[in-house]
């Protein structure tokens, strides 16, 4: 810190006399100087916030409730620790090196992981290929889950799948060894932030060119041919269909859409069918998926099932219980004529068909759509559209023996994997089922769910009703229309995505909208199956939603009653709950997980102000996390401290607010015509957006008076006791200046006036992925008492106004961000409005009534606040 400072002091030596020379240069250093300390600080946010993440998904799997296997271990671990890394080297970096000794912490905590992840080692592939009649579901880490599941299903069921073979891991290694891809695409993927959608789609595209003009390794080429002849002979002319069976999928995660399927590939198209497979692991949207569920790609393999194509006459989709009815234990079929992609994709409304689980599998219930169009394999290769017989439209898929086959194979399967199932079928011209695939269905268990009410709720705007549920849940935000994928760059964090089609594309900003409510669709759909996985509340809608929903209105998405509601619904959003079944403790991989999350989940480092809340005392991840989270706030706001020190050069902003502002400019903050020897700025020459919103709240005449406000005498008398007696108030006067780091998108507002400190940082621009608003309070001269009260009225206004809160003892931290620059420049407003209207709070904070008396208040635009309209002080009086 004092080499940043003593570089910053001669930076600016002499900067007024030469100002209108130098500065352009200066003004440069500085600003590169700052921005360097500033990406650090993002930097580690980032790092942070993904690294709580990974925790949380820890969190979710040691409930027992979903399926997970090794691999899923190793690519939490390595990430969460890679996290911990960049938190731990930007933290350093920022500092100066002050805390050298996390390395050391960090260290201690992967060497123990290692310990117990080398307790168990994934088996390795016996050879490129194997059929199917020699695998199992313990072969899913070299298989993939898709293969080992049709083993296991093929094996120890005794269902018939379609005959085929596993083309596994140690294929995927040695055609990227071979060709030596590896660590060339994993350097290219890992300069980019997923989030910058252009920059992620232009490298995908070239990364997947780039593994599709690649030569098959020639040992590889000849153990895929004599697997294919072992089971078709020199049959050259049967149609096979290529799909990915990742490490991890269908149990570590479902991946549902993310790879490209080949279908109707015959025997001279098997080795660029497969090249073009492996090559979607690194398609926009599966980079994207795998990101947001941390998995590494150093780590990563693909297996590919390679299976004969059935030329169905119908095909579809079943649940072993209902997807979204949380009461309904009925097992669901959809079909569809034809091929099965169109059943999962949305681009027909299948066949639904509801079955008991009695013994003679009583149909319940036959829903029965038109069906224009079918997928059928086209005996020259591949698949086409073909018209269903006028006839056939709107006929049934199956019949009632049929139904009850498909639904007696589903039965089987939940028995044996002791788990609800979601599975796809085929059913052959000759009559002949086949299972396709199937996997976990996750599905939320309704015990705790105290909603009773069947009709919509009274008091409310009803919007939409009678909507398919693909993925359950409550949630409220603002509505969010996209007519196209681009509109994806710009989603806001907690938005509700309104669209008229299905898409798994969506799952780019699944991990930060709150819902999605589409008009068609199907919830057997892959985007379904994502918004299952990431616990996005999901709606297919009957009705026009783009037309009923207006952007940027406040809604309330019910997917488990089907509605969605105008306005924010708080007794839905109350009354969910959820619970699971813990099918998984007990088993191996759990209690590795269970025995690695102690040194990872755990947080020991609660108190900041303890002496334990060091370094040598991280004993987890999220122990470093917190350390590193904490210490990078004081090393980022004393940016302000360091231009405190630069009176030399800062300008001072000439406008009535009860504070004097000093401002330095890093670019784009103030006008081009302010002259260079100029020592005060006007309000007509600040060009940054979110200072002058802050300003224009400031100096809103309504909060903004110079007449004095009554204040309450007692309150008066005892913060003036405070300050003259209170030893803890020796060295906590924070000054009368403050200052505005600014730009023309960024503010950096550090306030400090008396004993309050409060830190506005903000950005503000045109690309909402980067819009942020973060807010700190601190301080006040009145006892403890009265300052908690304060922070927890501005914690109340703040809630209400959208931003995620903490508040400590007398401190309050709020966050908003990924919102549109208008909105961000509203709250910033706001912000400003607030700093003048807590001035005098302490005075007024006489009892725990007026926590809320303020609070709303301030929200009902009555700034002026006179202790006589407290009804609390009346009562105290009395």
């Amino acid at each position: 810190m004092t080499t940043i400072l003593g570089n910053l002091k001669e930076m600016f030596q002499g900067l007024r006399k030469k100002r209108g020379q130098d500065v352009s240069s200066s003004q440069t250093a500085m600003n590169e100087l700052f921005r360097f300390r500033y990406t650090l600080f993002k930097e580690l946010l980032s790092a942070n916030s993904q690294l709580l993440t990974l925790l949380s998904d820890i969190d979710e799997k040691l409930k027992g409730e979903q399926v997970f296997g090794f691999s899923y271990i190793k690519n939490q671990v390595n990430k969460s620790l890679q996290h911990a890394f960049q938190m731990v080297k930007s933290l350093n970096v920022m500092s100066g090196s002050k805390y050298r000794g996390l390395y050391t912490s960090l260290e201690n905590i992967n060497n123990t992981i290692k310990d117990i992840t080398d307790e168990h080692q994934i088996d390795h592939a016996p050879a490129n290929a194997v059929p199917y009649t020699r695998i199992s579901l313990q072969d899913a880490d070299w298989a993939g889950g898709k293969n080992a599941n049709l083993g296991e299903i093929l094996n120890k069921i005794g269902i018939p799948v379609p005959r085929g073979f596993a083309v596994t891991t140690k294929a995927f290694t040695t055609f990227f060894d071979f060709n030596d891809l590896k660590d060339e695409i994993i350097n290219q993927k890992n300069i980019l932030y997923v989030n910058e959608i252009e920059q992620l789609t232009k490298l995908s595209e070239e990364t997947m060119k780039l593994i599709r003009s690649k030569p098959m390794p020639p040992e590889l080429a000849q153990e895929l041919q004599d697997a294919y002849r072992d089971i078709w002979g020199d049959d050259k002319e049967v149609l096979l269909a290529l799909r990915s069976s990742a490490v991890g999928e269908d149990g570590d995660l479902s991946y549902a859409g993310q790879y490209l399927t080949m279908l109707g590939v015959r025997f001279p198209e098997l080795n660029e069918a497969y090249k073009a497979v492996i090559a979607s692991l690194y398609s926009a949207r599966s980079l994207s998926y795998r990101s947001s569920k941390g998995v590494l790609d150093e780590h990563l393999a693909m297996a590919v099932a390679c299976l004969e194509m059935v030329d169905s006459k119908a095909s579809g989709v079943l649940y072993t219980r209902h997807p979204y009815n949380i009461v309904d234990e009925d097992i669901l079929i959809n079909a569809v004529w034809g091929l099965g992609p169109y059943a999962v994709d949305g681009v027909i409304i299948p066949d639904s068909y509801a079955v008991s689980k009695d013994e003679a599998l009583t149909i319940q219930k036959k829903t029965i759509s038109n069906k224009p169009v079918q997928l059928k394999l086209n005996p020259e290769g591949g698949v086409e559209e073909r018209p269903v017989p006028v006839e056939e439209q709107n006929a049934p898929c199956l019949s009632d023996e049929e139904i009850r086959r498909v639904a007696g194979y589903g039965a089987a399967l939940e028995r044996h994997y002791n788990c609800p199932q979601d599975v796809e079928w085929a059913l052959k011209e000759n009559g002949e089922l086949l299972i396709l695939q199937s996997r976990p269905l996750k599905i939320e268990n309704p015990k705790n769910f105290c909603l009773l009410e069947s009709a919509p709720l009274a008091g409310y705007e009803l919007l939409l009703n009678e909507c398919d549920i693909a993925a359950q849940g409550v949630a409220c935000g603002p509505a969010v229309h996209v007519d196209k994928l681009d509109d994806l760059a710009d989603f806001p964090e907690d938005g509700v995505l309104i669209a008229h089609h299905s898409s798994p594309e969506y799952v780019t900003v699944m991990r930060i909208c709150s819902a999605i409510v589409v008009e068609a669709g199907s919830v057997s759909g892959h985007m379904a199956a994502l918004a299952r996985e990431f616990e996005v509340p999901t709606m297919i809608s009957p009705e026009p939603a783009m037309e009923r929903i207006p952007a940027g209105a406040m809604v309330t998405v019910d997917a488990y009653a089907g509605r969605v509601y105008g306005g924010r619904v708080e007794e839905l959003l109350k009354a969910v709950s959820k619970t699971r079944d813990a099918h998984m403790k007990g088993t191996p991989v759990y209690e590795q997980l269970q025995s690695i999350a102690r040194h990872i989940v755990p947080l020991n480092l609660t108190n900041p102000a303890a002496p334990e809340f060091a370094p040598e005392y991280c004993t987890t991840l999220h122990d470093l996390a917190r350390f590193c989270h904490e210490q990078s706030y004081k090393e980022m706001f004393q940016i302000s401290d360091l231009a405190s020190k630069l009176h030399g050069w800062s300008l001072k902003l000439d406008a009535a607010l009860p504070m004097d502002i000093h401002l330095i400019d890093l670019g784009g903050g103030l006008s081009d015509q302010v002259p260079p020897e100029q020592e005060t700025v006007r309000l007509a020459d600040i060009e940054s957006a979110p200072f002058r919103a802050l300003i224009a709240g400031m100096l809103n005449e309504d909060v903004h008076g110079n007449e004095p406000r009554p204040v309450n005498l007692g309150g008066l008398l005892s913060v003036m006791m405070e300050q003259s007696f209170s030893p803890g108030h020796v060295g906590e006067r924070f000054g009368d200046r403050s200052y505005a780091i600014i730009a023309d998108k960024y503010l950096n507002f550090s306030s400090r006036v008396g004993y309050h400190y409060s830190v506005v940082d903000a950005y503000c621009g045109d690309t909402v992925n980067k819009n942020y608003v973060t807010f700190s309070f601190k301080g006040g001269a009145a006892d403890s008492v009265r300052k908690n009260r304060r922070v927890r009225a501005i914690s109340l206004i703040l809630e209400r106004e959208g931003f995620k809160v903490s508040v400590k003892v007398d401190k309050v931290d709020a966050r908003l961000q990924k919102y549109p620059k208008s909105y961000i420049e509203l709250k910033i407003d706001m912000l400003g409005r607030l700093l003048i209207f807590t001035r005098q709070l302490d005075m007024l904070m006489t009892t725990e009534q007026s926590v809320h008396w303020a609070a709303e208040n301030f929200l009902a635009g009555n700034y002026k606040l006179h202790a006589q309209e407290d009804p609390s002080v009346a009562e105290s009086e009395t």
